[in-house]
């Protein structure tokens, strides 16, 4: 059996169980943050399927997260997941990471400059908030001049930082755990949002992700959702130590591992971590916080293995 390199953003987990001769709902995939506490969302896309006769109109769900969000519908605008979101913002504003290691998607030096390949677009700093890889919440008075804030509603109970006078970037399918749902944000100046959506695909947004939004809204329980993540990270964290392995956990939904080769030792029995390599970590791997029927299939690999 040859276990699949690792991806650049985890989240290849039914490769991975191909390759096992898995099903992939046999393997857990730790690889992947998401909220681990989530409702169940296949009960509402459900009740919405007769959208799929429809094209997509993007404005009632944009007022309707605009309120949720407490600002104007202008300065927001939906989009196909937070990597379409980041890819519109880094098209119009260009800019590159604050610091290494950064999220893989954010643009660097050298790529990624504003429209019109202008060198203020170099100018503008980009920052993960909880910071990905380190999980760890800025400090008051950090700076960055457009926000990543993909796990911000998990690490602290609240929508957004409510920053003035930045942009930030935000994924729905993370805190309420439906990726394939593709649901992303922006928010920003309302000249910044008018210029990302004038490079964004028409019905770029699908009917189906449009119509489930709202229940999606109304589900939302941030503030006991950040509270079990903590507990649950708590509880991975000893886990892991009670293996000896050395732990770095922080405010998001993941853990570090410091220990080589973890990636392609629990693999073959059933949980998936991510290798952070892809980061400039080598050695290390980030470990998603599971619910508490993942942290015993966990604990069971981690003996096994």
């Amino acid at each position: 059996m040859t276990l699949p390199a690792a991806g650049a953003h985890g989240g290849d987990g039914p490769a991975v169980a191909a390759a096992l001769g898995l099903d992939p709902a046999e393997l857990v995939d730790l690889s992947q943050n998401m909220n681990p506490v989530a409702p169940p969302v296949g009960p509402l896309v459900r009740r919405h399927l007769d959208a799929l006769h429809r094209y997509p109109d993007a404005g009632p769900a944009t007022t309707l997260l605009a309120q949720v969000l407490d600002v104007e519908p202008a300065r927001v605008l939906l989009t196909n997941g937070g990597s379409e979101a980041i890819h519109l913002v880094t098209r119009v504003l260009g800019g590159h990471v604050r610091s290494e290691p950064e999220f893989g998607l954010h643009p660097r030096l050298g790529r990624g400059r504003g429209r019109g390949g202008t060198m203020a677009g170099d100018e503008v700093r980009w920052r993960t908030d909880p910071h990905s890889p380190t999980g760890r919440l800025a400090a008051p008075g950090e700076h960055a001049d457009v926000w990543d804030e993909a796990f911000y509603a998990l690490a602290t109970g609240r929508w957004t930082a409510d920053r003035e006078g930045v942009t930030v970037v935000g994924s729905l399918t993370k805190t309420f755990a439906c990726p394939g749902l593709r649901l992303g944000y922006v928010v920003a100046d309302p000249e910044v949002v008018r210029r990302c959506a004038e490079h964004q695909p028409h019905w770029s947004v699908s009917t189906l992700a449009l119509a489930v939004l709202p229940d999606l809204l109304e589900s939302a329980d941030l503030t006991r959702w950040a509270g079990a993540v903590a507990t649950l990270r708590a509880q991975l964290a000893d886990l892991l130590r009670a293996h000896g392995l050395a732990v770095r956990a922080a405010d998001a939904p993941w853990v570090l591992v410091e220990e080589p080769g973890l990636r392609a030792r629990l693999a073959p029995h059933g949980v998936l971590v991510r290798d952070c390599t892809s980061f400039g970590l080598p050695g290390t791997a980030r470990i998603a916080v599971p619910d508490e029927a993942g942290l015993d299939r966990l604990e069971a690999a981690l003996r096994r293995a």
